[in-house]
């Protein structure tokens, strides 16, 4: 699900270039950026927030992709901000956060957890995206998702048990929380440590927002 005024302009995503500093070490100078002329703008590029969020590293610099499973923007914008979070550096926590905006769909935020305790994301997050959105594929059960963790090389019984565990119903109410702190209208949005948020329709695509999302990081870094 995702908010109507969230616009999806993937065409350049992968043509992006990372902004450095000591931050980022080798990479591109910000100045390089999609920003170089027009640093992004407080209230027309991102959002400070009302209420600074809780992170959960105080030693690192946090980032936040608030997804999800049934959102078509995020299904195309995951093999993106994957390949961009995997450049990150160690300083930076980068965390999924799965969002339902309806109570049938808090079984999707249940999945993405049930597969991260499982230790399975690396395996089996992008291909959720591809079973409900190229194959069709209703993952809406606990049974359904049992089987296709099963058909993907995962353990039914134990996703079972996972999904709907103790802890896995309590990194579901900490992600809704953290979603209502954020004030999260639509997906993909990415939040940074606790105090700004950016989006697609923001940023003016999901790829500036992730130029935004750099600039942010920087400025976290710096104290700002």
């Amino acid at each position: 699900m995702v908010s109507n005024r969230w616009s999806s302009a993937f065409g350049s995503l992968m043509k992006r270039r990372l902004f450095a500093g000591s931050l980022f070490g080798p990479l591109v100078a910000w100045k390089g950026s999609a920003f170089a002329q027009d640093r992004p703008v407080e209230g027309r590029n991102y959002l400070v927030l009302q209420s600074r969020q809780p992170t959960r590293d105080a030693s690192k610099v946090e980032v936040l992709e608030f997804f999800a499973y049934s959102c078509g923007h995020c299904n195309a914008f995951e093999p993106v901000i994957d390949a961009w979070q995997k450049k990150l550096p160690r300083e930076i926590l980068f965390r999924r956060i799965p969002v339902a905006f309806r109570e049938d769909l808090i079984i999707h935020q249940k999945l993405y957890f049930a597969i991260e305790t499982m230790g399975l994301v690396e395996q089996l997050h992008h291909k959720v995206f591809t079973a409900l959105h190229n194959e069709r594929r209703k993952l809406d059960t606990p049974d359904q998702i049992g089987s296709f963790v099963a058909a993907n090389g995962g353990d039914h019984v134990r996703l079972l048990q996972v999904l709907d565990s103790f802890g896995v119903m309590a990194k579901v109410r900490q992600a809704t929380a953290l979603a209502t702190g954020y004030a999260i209208e639509g997906t993909p949005s990415i939040g940074v440590n606790g105090r700004w948020l950016t989006s697609g329709s923001l940023a003016g695509s999901n790829s500036k927002s992730l130029s935004v999302a750099e600039y942010l990081l920087d400025l976290a870094r710096k104290g700002g």
